[in-house]
């Protein structure tokens, strides 16, 4: 619990700068990391039908889900700091971060 907890604080302050990020500058200019196109091409072939604009939470959380995030997010061990971290998605990505909009993955 305490290592989750510290995940979800965590997760919580990458979300309010994440957020200010998207919310001031065109996303489509706007680099997170040095590998984000290798991130995207990778996630792409995970997850080929994974739709993005609304979440299903069973998507990320079953664990047939678990069992293709992990090796997904092994990938980037050494190339993204903070790699294997929990982070908080919005369910609906047309609306703003709410507890009902919010899940922890």
């Amino acid at each position: 619990p305490r290592v989750e907890l510290a995940w979800a604080m965590k997760a919580h302050q990458h979300a309010q700068v994440y957020f200010n990020l998207i919310s001031s500058v065109d996303p489509k200019f706007l680099n997170l990391t040095k590998v984000d196109d290798q991130i995207y091409e990778e996630f792409r072939k995970t997850f080929k039908d994974l739709k993005i604009d609304v979440l299903d939470p069973e998507d990320l959380k079953s664990e047939p889900a678990k069992e293709k995030w992990r090796p997904f997010c092994l990938g980037f061990e050494g190339l993204v700091e903070d790699f294997n971290y929990g982070t908080l998605l919005r369910l609906d990505c047309s609306k703003g971060y709410t507890e009902e909009n919010s899940i922890f993955g």
